[in-house]
């Protein structure tokens, strides 16, 4: 059946702008103004781009699955103390879907580039946050729970979800709403200054995961004597923290595909591997979240910080309406832009039909 389908043709990196370039990865490359149904159809084809988007798709449905089943069998519409892992688990749908989206429909335009990769940020930004509401609830240290810091824990982390939106938003086109120029919104441009784009983003995810995981890290890694919470969970959370750190490493390092370019265009490149750790790492971090949520239950209904619908749905309300807020700010100028320039690029890809690239 797929046999008689009409696939894209894909190029390389030479024919496609330089805005669409990936480190190290010479082929693959999807029409940069392709249509939606190009992009789709790109998916059953092979690209660059096309593991990205099933290494992340397809475990969206598993979460999905688990949110569902937590939601009907443990009734949490009645049960507050589960407030908090509906949240998680909701950002843990949200996060690989939007990474999948954004990764089918970023070679419309370069607009639609980056306006794609804007609800993705937003979408991780989110999973921060749900992080933090279930560590509060479940995770923290004994001797911990109650401090001031356990009461301004979640307030900080809803700060850190817009910064982290901001700066890696600002990575891909500086602060567009506050140009009035389209010479100026050109400027801002990922590729002129993709080093310091690249570095800006890692801070944008890597900051909030650190803030999050202070408890867990002092729990499991400084924590002694009575009061540290050293039970069965500990070797799971070892084991999410190990896949979180390499996940890290893999987004930034850009290996192996730095060490061979052109070698991994298909398989095996950072990305795609970044996704893989990503999405086992989540696996982890649910499973230690659910194990010390049941054995700590009786310990922390009685002794901590009392779970409310504020400081749980209403806090990842609250930072999806900000979060979509910002990427509203950041996308307005690209939506209203005048214009597409026609054929600028030396390197667009040979077609028939000439396509124009659009901030």
């Amino acid at each position: 059946m797929l046999s008689l389908i009409k696939f894209p043709r894909v190029f390389t990196i030479n024919q496609v702008p330089k805005g669409f370039h990936e480190d190290s990865i010479i082929s693959g490359y999807r029409h940069p103004r392709s249509s939606a149904t190009d992009c789709i159809l790109s998916l059953f084809q092979k690209t660059n781009e096309t593991l990205n988007v099933w290494t992340h798709f397809l475990p969206t449905w598993y979460f999905l699955w688990k949110l569902v089943s937590v939601v009907v069998l443990q009734a949490a519409w009645q049960d507050s103390f589960t407030w908090p892992l509906v949240v998680f688990l909701i950002s843990c749908c949200i996060y690989p879907l939007a990474s999948s989206c954004a990764h089918t429909f970023s070679t419309m335009s370069m607009r639609a580039r980056h306006i794609c990769f804007f609800f993705d940020y937003g979408a991780l930004s989110f999973y921060s946050l749900g992080s933090a509401i279930v560590y509060s609830a479940y995770i923290f240290p004994d001797k911990w729970v109650n401090s001031v810091f356990h009461r301004w824990y979640i307030p900080i982390a809803m700060a850190n979800t817009i910064i982290s939106t901001v700066l890696s938003c600002y990575s891909r086109l500086g602060f567009p709403f506050l140009q009035y120029s389209h010479d100026i919104i050109q400027r801002f441009h990922e590729h002129h200054n993709p080093k310091f784009s690249k570095f800006l983003r890692a801070v944008a995810f890597i900051y909030p995961y650190m803030f999050d995981n202070i408890p867990l890290f002092y729990r499991v890694f400084l924590c002694e004597g009575e009061g540290c919470t050293d039970n069965e969970t500990t070797v799971l959370h070892y084991k999410h923290i190990t896949l979180a750190f390499l996940t890290g490493f893999l987004f930034v390092a850009h290996l192996p595909e730095r060490l061979a370019p052109g070698s991994f265009d298909f398989i095996g490149h950072s990305h795609q591997l970044f996704h893989v750790c990503a999405i086992f790492s989540t696996l982890l971090q649910i499973q230690s979240i659910e194990q010390d949520m049941v054995t700590r239950r009786a310990w922390l209904s009685a002794n901590s910080i009392p779970i409310t619908f504020g400081s749980s749905v209403g806090s990842g309300l609250l930072c999806v309406l900000m979060n979509l807020v910002l990427i509203l700010l950041f996308s307005l100028p690209l939506l209203s832009a005048s214009g597409c320039q026609e054929g600028k690029h030396g390197n667009e890809p040979k077609v028939s039909n000439k396509f124009c690239h659009c901030y």
